[in-house]
């Protein structure tokens, strides 16, 4: 056995050498952590400084053009004008409140005769590109529900090859401005999704003629091109309860 495992003083020597060790260990922990303080910069934080550096701008920008005691002297008139004004008529039918009635007069209103924007054009004009334009843009948000290329998805039947797509025009503008709900057979096979197609009546009527002509003629579809104009004498629609097959021109 080594005698110097029984050595009192080489066990309090050992003992100290372990400590010193310890607190040396520490103290350098303790200087890198006081020249580290500063965290790393993230995406996130390099997007907020910029944002900081924007809002205080415009808060200087603000200071400099209306003044504290400007805003806290028209405070009573802003008030007082609030506090007197009425409210007025509802003047877009997408603004009515379901069940009012209002909503009740829009619904019991006569269809409109929708055979002369169903009528074939006289001469096939060509697609323009401008209108198609507008269209690709509109359809990014029909994408989220019929696919980037039309073909379908959980929530929505395809366009792709869709024989309501190249069908009567009023079918498409109509769905467009009321929404679907129910069944509907697509090229042969049948959809039927709980939640149905929304409205999309808050899109303008060159908008809404943007995005159906780019899927009338697009995902190997070929058909007319769907002119502001069409849109526009189907507006009355808008307020409706949501269409049903039945109520479709069938193709």
């Amino acid at each position: 056995m080594d005698p110097n495992r029984d050595n009192s003083i080489i066990r309090f020597t050992t003992f100290w050498w372990g400590l010193g060790a310890f607190f040396i260990f520490a103290v350098l922990l303790a200087v890198i952590a006081l020249f580290n303080r500063t965290k790393p910069e993230t995406l996130e934080d390099a997007v907020a400084k910029a944002r900081y550096e924007t809002k205080a701008k415009i808060e200087v920008a603000q200071a400099a053009s209306l003044k504290k005691e400007a805003v806290t002297a028209a405070i009573p008139t802003v008030a007082t004008k609030l506090a007197s004004s009425k409210p007025t008529a509802v003047e877009k039918p997408e603004q009515v409140i379901p069940g009012s009635p209002t909503a009740e007069k829009i619904a019991a209103a006569p269809p409109v005769n929708t055979a002369a924007i169903d009528a074939a054009p006289a001469e096939a004009s060509p697609i323009d590109p401008a209108v198609m334009a507008i269209g690709k843009v509109q359809f990014m948000v029909c994408a989220a529900c019929h696919g980037q290329n039309g073909e379908g998805g959980l929530i929505a039947p395809p366009l792709a090859g869709s024989n309501w797509v190249d069908g009567p025009v009023s079918n498409l503008i109509r769905i467009q401005l009321r929404g679907l709900q129910g069944p509907i057979t697509v090229s042969g096979k049948e959809y039927n999704f709980a939640a149905g197609m929304t409205q999309m009546a808050y899109q303008t009527d060159e908008q809404i003629a943007g995005v159906l002509t780019y899927v009338r003629n697009s995902f190997g579809n070929k058909a007319s091109a769907v002119t502001p104009a069409q849109v526009a004498a189907l507006r009355s629609e808008v307020g409706k309860p949501p269409l049903t097959v039945q109520d479709l021109t069938q193709p």
